[in-house]
């Protein structure tokens, strides 16, 4: 019997050593294959600057959907374009924009996304800005003053300089004395629309509709040579958005009284209705086919640059984590899924869509390990409100290198993300997910909506550092004998209100957008 015992006890050592092994030998090919072998800056350059921005309703966004399925079943995955809507169809022309008067120069902008078009001939015409008015009624009298000119509706931004050159060079009382003007201007500037009867969103339209010959705006992110470019409010003439430095110089030229002019050539594309679609990719699980891990990152981004590091990034994170995984690990337990979600930036759209469109595999996900903010290398992990998570995703992140784990710090069991990305459709549907969280690169500032999100800002070295964690969460996702728990924590009163705060529940997603 005692023999038998020690027999027994041998067999299953041996039988732990060899899965311990197998594990080591995974994960090992999986970071020499991420090291040796990228494919991230053939991919980022591809994706960034062969297709470019990825507007939902665009074609570039239907080129990036057909090029991701091709680089997918190039590498022997399986995937397609899964429609989940509609959406308004729009492509970006040209746009040039030159000041004509007093002198000649050309400025540096571009027309807002889904702005209506120049026509054939570009438009030259006046500049002018907002008047300064007692009430609605005297702003209606002013009104018909915009008739055949462009209408700055952007406040004039006292610096452009960001907060923290201000920090550095100037005296403490030189740049409270900046911030105490610029609190005052901005108030100002908010009286002025609360008399106008306006918001930055109607005021486009009722200028239109008087006549004006297009729109000026200045979405100025606080940093050096960065604006946010989102989409335009007027159905009838362009919208543009000018540099903070080309801005506050027609502004002080119209102010100083030398009526300044431009031309503008602003071309775009009105396509009609047009498809909406995820891009989702399969390698099918061998022993628990119908559990399911998902990569998920947002594959749309706005169009001011070519969405580098929101989401071009998580996006190639995710495609090169499942290339690597199909070459080292082609047989997995559990069936890994990426998705690649249309229309985030409208509403977490088709991650929406794709929750709601199927229940059966949110019924039976394992993980989902999204990544959307930015460049850098992830510092953080949220156990989002489950209770139990700290059980499997600390010990999966055991296996992670200490070259990436050792950057990373958890917070067990966190609180349930309400938005931001599409993790949080998921959580909302009672799914274990999980957005991997990166160091910011300046991200809010300086790529984040703008103009300057482009393939230079990436930082190589830390998407790797994140393929490598993808694909080791995922493979031990995939390898680990349990089930995830989806208990979840109770929920603490709201600190502010008092009352009882609920878990997210699921939202619908807007399937037929910017039609009206």
């Amino acid at each position: 019997m005692k023999n038998q015992f020690k027999l027994w006890l041998f067999c299953f050592l041996m039988t732990g050593n060899l899965v311990f092994a197998q594990e080591d030998q995974v994960i090992n090919s999986i970071v020499n294959e991420a090291e040796e072998n990228s494919q991230l800056e053939h991919l980022a350059h591809e994706l960034l600057d062969v297709v470019g921005p990825r507007l939902v309703g665009t074609p570039q966004m239907n080129n990036a959907h057909n090029w991701a399925v091709d680089k997918f079943e190039s590498w022997g995955i399986s995937a397609e374009k899964q429609k989940w809507g509609e959406w308004r169809g729009w492509e970006r022309g040209i746009t040039h924009i030159d000041m004509v008067h007093p002198r000649i120069q050309s400025l540096e902008g571009r027309q807002l996304a889904w702005s209506p078009s120049t026509g054939k001939k570009p438009v030259t015409a006046e500049v002018i800005t907002l008047p300064e008015v007692t009430d609605s009624l005297s702003f209606q009298k002013w009104l018909p003053k915009v008739n055949g000119k462009f209408v700055m509706i952007s406040m004039n931004q006292p610096t452009g300089r960001p907060d923290y050159n201000w920090e550095e060079f100037a005296t403490e009382a030189s740049f409270e004395k900046m911030k105490k003007e610029r609190q005052e201007q901005e108030e100002a500037w908010r009286e002025k629309f609360r008399k106008m009867g306006y918001t930055s969103r109607t005021l486009p339209e009722a200028l239109e509709n008087a006549g004006a010959a297009g729109i000026i705006s200045s979405y100025w992110s606080r940093g050096f040579g960065a604006n946010k470019i989102f989409g335009a409010y007027s159905k009838k003439v362009p919208t543009l958005d000018l540099s903070l430095e080309d801005y506050g110089m027609l502004y002080r030229l119209v102010e100083s009284g030398n009526k300044p002019q431009i031309k503008v050539e602003a071309q775009s594309r009105e396509l009609g209705k047009v498809p909406t679609f995820n891009t989702i990719a399969e390698i099918k699980g061998t022993e628990k086919p119908e559990e399911y891990i998902i990569l998920s990152a947002h594959f749309d981004s706005w169009d001011g640059a070519t969405g580098a590091t929101d989401n071009g990034t998580g996006t190639i994170v995710m495609m090169e984590a499942a290339r690597i995984l199909k070459e080292v690990y082609p047989n997995p337990k559990r069936t890994i899924i990426v998705g690649l979600w249309g229309s985030e930036e409208q509403g977490l759209n088709g991650s929406r869509a794709f929750v709601e469109d199927h229940p059966e595999i949110v019924a039976n996900v394992q993980a989902v390990f999204n990544q959307d903010n930015g460049t850098g290398r992830v510092v953080n992990i949220s156990g989002n409100g489950f209770l139990h998570a700290y059980d499997y995703l600390g010990d999966w992140l055991e296996k992670v290198p200490d070259t990436v784990a050792d950057h990373i710090e958890t917070n067990f069991p966190g609180s349930p993300g309400r938005g931001g990305s599409d993790y949080a459709s998921f959580v909302a549907a009672g799914a274990p997910a999980f957005n991997l969280s990166a160091l910011n690169w300046s991200y809010w500032n300086y790529t984040w909506h703008t103009n300057r999100d482009t393939y230079d800002k990436i930082v190589f070295d830390d998407v790797r550092n994140n393929v490598i964690l993808t694909a080791v969460l995922t493979y031990m996702a995939s390898e680990d004998p349990e089930r995830t728990s989806r208990e979840q924590i109770k929920l603490k009163n709201h600190p502010r209100t008092g009352e009882p705060q609920q878990w997210p529940t699921p939202q619908p997603p807007t399937r037929k957008g910017g039609l009206d």
